[in-house]
């Protein structure tokens, strides 16, 4: 088999950024709305508009829980964001963020069967954000927060988590850290080293990095062998600036009191010497983690390089410096550690048991039914995750956290397991062969053909 080339590597890592503008300039959006309805001829819009609808509302003010019964509520998703924290991209506005947030629409309507709807906000102010949020609640089934920068997105979620009656989620946070979770799972399976006992090193301490964190420790990794490193080096209790962590990143210096025991301080390549795990979720690369410190990792290195939209590393040059198991975000590598495999499923089970949160141990169990449909399949060096088309894995995800919504008290419909992996895979099968079959029609239009 030919060995392909570095330049080719680049060149295919390159197209996806030169095709996007064509494409998006061509259809015009990702999004639209269709109908679910019957329309047999005009006299139907008296049933679903006015007068018959009345009937509908009056029955919803009398019980307000119907609304999940007569609307399209328990199917539906905000996806809310302010655009101060775009992909890599920084603060570029909430008009420059609506591509992400469409595009997060199409991965949730294909991959998870729901509705979503991307809604940019021209507001920076946390404290009206959440006003926003909560005023939208009836309108939807649950929020997905998305590039909302920190440390304000700390406490949005926190907030609305506490106040709202709707599941709230922040991809950047919780997305992250369950689909990391479930790859560095079937790595650690792979190189033969327990997470109680494995040395992890998570370089960023952004909301991604900081979840990734949490959540690592939430499936069994020992605090006293985790390291985080921000832009001025190692979390540290004992860091020169530690008012201002105690004071402005309260969740940086709650992993200062929580890892890092013996106090350690230094640079990224510090706290990279000697990882068995490096985890990063920080400037996008190439070059931001270097080969000459891979190589001072421990034996059997696991490295995820997760930035987007170019990972910290090429997964060549941290295979070639020594690396036994390497992930990116991309999906034309393999491996890929990416949101997308995590937040349909997730979401789909929460709505499908109307819960009324998303709690760490429902993204825990996500996590591991993740890295179970990869196992049964045969995981190695180069399949550690599920991919994106394989979309069995989402029913199955949605079936584990509804399942553990019911089991925590957080859920409002208790049905069997089941029913419930059947209703989700139809709603996934539909939304898929309605894409197919509109391309298949031309309703859905391929410009390059």
């Amino acid at each position: 088999m030919k060995k392909v080339t570095v330049e080719e590597l680049l060149a295919k890592a390159q197209q996806p950024s030169l095709d996007a503008p064509r494409l998006h300039k061509f259809y015009k959006g990702k999004l639209g709305v269709a109908l679910k309805c019957r329309v047999r001829d005009f006299n139907d819009f008296a049933i679903w508009y006015t007068p018959g609808v009345a009937a509908v509302c009056k029955e919803i003010a009398a019980d307000k829980q119907k609304v999940y019964e007569y609307t399209n509520k328990w199917n539906s998703v905000a996806v809310i964001s302010d655009g101060t924290r775009v992909l890599g991209l920084g603060d570029i506005g909430p008009e420059a963020g609506l591509p992400v947030m469409e595009g997060k629409g199409i991965l949730y309507k294909y991959l998870g069967g729901v509705d979503a709807f991307p809604i940019c906000l021209d507001e920076k102010d946390p404290d009206r954000l959440i006003d926003i949020c909560r005023a939208l609640q009836p309108s939807f089934g649950g929020f997905n927060l998305e590039d909302i920068s920190q440390p304000k997105c700390f406490k949005i979620l926190d907030t609305l988590r506490e106040q709202c009656e709707i599941p709230v989620w922040h991809d950047d946070q919780q997305g992250t850290a369950c689909v990391t979770v479930a790859g560095l799972i079937n790595a650690l399976k792979i190189v033969k080293k327990d997470i109680g006992e494995a040395k992890i090193t998570v370089v960023g301490s952004g909301a991604s990095g900081i979840n990734i964190a949490k959540m690592t420790m939430a499936a069994g990794a020992d605090p006293k062998n985790m390291l985080s490193v921000d832009s001025k080096g190692i979390l540290s209790r004992d860091r020169a600036d530690k008012e201002t962590l105690q004071t402005k990143f309260k969740e940086k210096w709650d992993l200062c009191l929580r890892t890092n025991p013996t106090g350690k301080q230094g640079t990224m390549a510090d706290a990279i010497k000697g990882a068995d795990v490096l985890i990063c979720c920080s400037t996008p690369g190439p070059g931001t983690v270097k080969p000459e410190l891979i190589k001072t990792m421990a034996r059997d290195a696991i490295v995820f390089a997760e930035a987007n939209p170019v990972p910290e590393i090429w997964p060549w040059e941290a295979k070639e410096a020594g690396a036994r198991v390497v992930a990116t975000g991309r999906s034309d590598f393999p491996n890929q550690v990416n949101n997308s495999l995590g937040f349909p499923g997730i979401f789909r089970g929460a709505l499908d048991v109307r819960a009324k949160t998303i709690t760490d141990e429902m993204c825990i169990a996500a996590a591991r039914e993740l890295a179970k449909v990869a196992e049964d399949k045969g995981i190695h060096e180069e399949y550690i995750i599920p991919n994106m088309d394989e979309w069995e894995v989402f029913p199955r995800e949605a079936v584990a956290v509804g399942s553990k919504a019911i089991e925590q008290g957080v859920a409002r419909f208790n049905f069997p397991a089941e029913e419930r992996f059947k209703m989700a895979t139809e709603s996934i099968r539909a939304a898929r062969d309605e894409v197919q079959r509109k391309m298949k029609e031309g309703i859905i239009i391929d410009p390059d053909k």
